[in-house]
């Protein structure tokens, strides 16, 4: 795009003509204590239904405490890179504690998920090599295959055949499979036993981003490895967030010394970023302690989608089927068309809840949908007067035509 103000008018332009242009929502004020569920925007008391929250732990009075004791010891930043002088006993002490929790020898903290996957595709795979991804992987994930300089492909979504295939063909030039383990707009899981067979044998790294299952899946809650019962050996690999289930902010990645070792030695996206504030560290250590004591709220969360799906899926609300996988807190409600998915955005406004329309390009074109996240913290009520909502909403975009 050249400079001008034509050419960005243009662009906006055609944003516009596609429904596709993105708005942020001001969330004013949390009304109840100890909760984001109920929050007030331009006004408006909705009840919010978007979150990643998926434990309730973003308000939970103990992890704010965390973080405002060692923000009065240590103050609200790091002051530095990790490898400068950003490193603090906080981080030292999660990343101990996140190791313990994912079983691996070492873990690494990260600002963001982003960075993350950036730092480990981009060190794993080099020019040459072959990185292959899910279709419907995380952008995280695209972007760091495009950006490490190693060749690209994608293999259908949740085709472990496919992977198998892909893999036979190129040998010893494939580096890195990556792939979300719950995907983060369909709620679907990844075929990692399949996936973690395949890599072993030919070689290569299996990276597995497990944002949306750490936390929520497994018996412990220790995410989609739990749930299929793989250990380090068969997935070298595990990037986690603590913006989700954990309630804070930032990622790890976790695996073996030596792979910790040379990601802090070659991943340009740790080495070369300011360190996560020591009380967002000292927060995450909070709820990582209280997740993993109160395991009712994973069980909660879980009861609370069930229901969710039962009421819905009797009120006529098109769900994507649930097939033989386990229920995850992520509930899409696919209406095909941007503006189909901004109407229905709009009703649920109007009826007090905040359910966010995902279009393209976040989700592949004529699948725009509405996003439904559940939460520990939202009650049955709230459940059952969300999905008579949605039927009201959904009714309205089929004889709208949508």
């Amino acid at each position: 795009m050249k400079r001008g103000p034509s050419e960005v008018e243009a662009a906006l332009a055609q944003i516009d003509r596609d429904s596709l242009r993105r708005e942020r929502r001001t969330l004013e004020e949390f009304v109840e204590p100890d909760s984001r569920v109920t929050v007030r925007a331009a006004g408006r008391l909705l009840v919010d239904f978007s979150s990643n929250d998926y434990l309730g732990l973003a308000r939970h009075p103990e992890v704010v405490s965390a973080m405002s004791d060692c923000a009065t010891r240590c103050g609200a930043g790091s002051g530095a890179s990790h490898l400068v002088t950003g490193h603090g006993a906080e981080h030292a002490r999660l990343e101990e504690e996140l190791a313990a929790f994912t079983g691996r020898e070492r873990a690494l903290l990260f600002s963001t998920g982003y960075m993350a996957n950036l730092a480990v595709i981009s060190t794993l795979a080099g020019r040459g090599e072959w990185v292959l991804l899910d279709r419907l992987s995380h952008a995280s994930l695209i972007d760091a295959g495009l950006l490490s300089g190693a060749r690209f492909r994608r293999y259908p979504h949740l085709d472990a055949t496919a992977a198998e295939t892909q893999l036979t063909g190129l040998s010893q030039a494939a580096a890195v499979v990556a792939t979300d383990g719950v995907f983060s707009m369909d709620g679907d899981l990844a075929p990692l036993d399949a996936l973690a067979r395949s890599t072993r044998k030919h070689e290569a790294w299996l990276v597995v981003d497990d944002a949306h299952g750490l936390g929520v899946l497994g018996k412990t809650g220790r995410g989609s490895l739990e749930h299929y019962g793989l250990d380090a050996e068969s997935v070298p690999v595990l990037v986690g967030t603590l913006g989700k289930a954990l309630g804070s902010f930032g990622a790890f990645v976790a695996g073996s010394s030596d792979l910790i070792e040379l990601l802090m030695q070659r991943a340009r996206a740790y080495i070369y970023t300011t360190a996560l504030p020591q009380p967002v560290a000292a927060a995450t250590r909070k709820a990582l302690q209280i997740a993993q004591r109160e395991s009712w709220r994973r069980e909660r969360v879980l009861a609370l989608t069930a229901r969710f799906r039962a009421a819905a899926v009797q009120l006529g609300v098109p769900l994507l089927p649930e097939g033989a996988q386990p229920l995850t807190p992520i509930q899409p409600i696919v209406l095909g068309g941007s503006k189909a998915a901004l109407a229905a955005q709009q009703e649920l406004l109007v009826r007090g809840f905040c359910v966010i329309a995902i279009r393209p390009p976040t989700v592949p074109r004529g699948t725009a949908r509405l996003r439904v996240t559940l939460s520990a913290a939202h009650s049955e009520s709230q459940i059952d007067a969300l999905a008579e909502a949605l039927s009201i909403a959904c009714t309205q975009q089929r004889r709208n035509g949508a």
